[in-house]
């Protein structure tokens, strides 16, 4: 999700995260240089653009991307690695704000994003330690009845996939005493991220989709017929120009800027545990994350590491010291890993959008866009990917919808829009430690 030099900093090889340690082989990619022409140019190599490249050259389209530093570099690479079901914003705010029929619509496509992955995953070969099955906990009583509400609210729209657990039923999956109970939906799961990314580059470039990375954008020229993007060395022109930068993208795009927010979250990896150990802890080696408004997630990884991530920084900057931010946080769930050695801990930015809907739009004529997932990007990028392609492709009935969805600048614009958010987020973590 990387797409020009505000968002890589200069820097392009991979953070020090134990994805980037444990990634499978990847090619040397080039840069862009000289000038090209091209049906479709896609700026960022995350899963945004890479699900909407590999759609359309399956469709047979000749497609270029260009990224910045290295493919999945920014948050498609850094994630906690989770498939979870729905937007961040819930199926009840949607349907209270757009109406019964944008939520039918919706509703229609939150289990898609998962669904997309598997299916590439077992089409391509993908490694990626793929398991099943993700879990939301609660703390209180407020936070049961919420989820229960939440499950019956998904059944109405015919999502049956989930079920209840109380505080007994949660220990066979999470073995914590510091929860009320909560939800398992067994149609959601677990990955290696970059694995994930690095596999659908390989397919792309497999079915002749060209890939350029090290290639910062420095211009985009949205108003004329055949749109024009310009790195430092090179540029393409393009019939079509899709623009997934999403937290990275920066300023390249002023008009897309003030609709999103970068903000970072953080997540570090402890020394591999064993695997009796590991089972003590999640014995059905389900993924994890709690419902409050500034959470915790967490799994275990293919060699018996906890993966344990959380945390809020809004403005998108690292906080000085990742493992004194969560050590207490994960050491609070699970007292067992108390003083185990952390051997990685890292942090990536997510696009939040006021609204917490992803957003889809046009600039012009031929420029498309996504972003704004908001925290659930590895599910809902897959699935923008796809409405993208078929737009592109000439059917835009699932495009119009969510260009059609209204979205909201942040109050006081880009100057006041992180001290307000932090407001609001300090409004919902006192409500969390109220039990309200």
């Amino acid at each position: 999700m990387g797409s020009q030099d505000f968002a890589t900093n200069g820097n392009t090889a991979h953070t020090g995260s134990y994805y980037a340690a444990s990634a499978n082989p990847s090619p040397d990619r080039p840069s862009l240089k000289g000038d090209h022409s091209i049906d479709i140019c896609i700026v960022g190599a995350g899963y945004s653009g890479l699900s909407t490249g590999l759609h359309l050259v399956e469709k047979g389209y000749k497609v270029a991307i260009i990224e910045a530093a290295r493919v999945g570099w920014g948050a498609s690479g850094r994630n906690g690695g989770q498939l979870v079901n729905g937007l961040n914003a819930s199926l009840q705010t949607i349907r209270k704000r757009y109406g019964e029929d944008t939520a039918n619509f919706v509703a229609g496509l939150v289990q898609e994003g998962g669904e997309i992955i598997r299916e590439r995953i077992k089409t391509y070969d993908i490694q990626c330690d793929l398991k099943e099955g993700n879990v939301f906990t609660a703390y209180t009583g407020a936070h049961m009845r919420e989820l229960e509400e939440r499950l019956n609210l998904w059944a109405s729209y015919g999502i049956e996939n989930q079920e209840m657990l109380d505080k007994e039923q949660l220990r066979k999956h999470v073995n914590s005493e510091v929860y009320a109970g909560g939800v398992i939906d067994h149609s959601g799961g677990h990955m290696h991220p970059l694995n994930l990314a690095l596999g659908e580059a390989a397919a792309f470039e497999k079915l002749g989709g060209l890939i350029y990375e090290n290639s910062p954008v420095v211009h985009v020229d949205t108003e004329v017929p055949s749109p024009l993007v310009k790195t430092a060395k090179g540029s393409i022109t393009c019939k079509t120009l899709v623009l997934c930068g999403n937290a990275y993208l920066g300023h390249v795009v002023p008009t897309l800027t003030a609709r999103v927010m970068p903000v970072s979250t953080q997540i570090m990896a402890t020394e591999p545990l064993g695997e009796e150990r590991a089972r003590e802890l999640m014995p059905t080696d389900v993924c994890v994350e709690d419902v409050r408004y500034i959470l915790d997630y967490y799994r275990m990884s293919a060699d018996k590491r906890m993966l344990f991530g959380g945390g809020l920084v809004y403005g998108g900057t690292d906080p000085s010291d990742i493992k004194a931010k969560l050590r207490p946080n994960m050491e609070n769930v699970f007292p067992q890993l108390k003083g185990a050695k952390i051997d990685y801990a890292w942090s990536g930015n997510f696009a939040l959008s006021f609204s917490r809907v992803p957003q889809m739009g046009r600039i012009g004529a031929n420029t498309y866009f996504a972003h704004g997932y908001s925290g659930h990007g590895v599910t809902g990028s897959h699935t923008f990917g796809r409405i993208l392609s078929e737009a592109i492709d000439g059917d835009k009935s699932r495009f119009d919808v969510f260009e059609n969805v209204p979205w909201f600048p942040f109050p006081g614009g880009r100057m006041f829009r992180v001290p307000y958010s932090m407001v609001g987020s300090w409004w919902y973590a006192l409500r969390d430690r109220l039990g309200v």
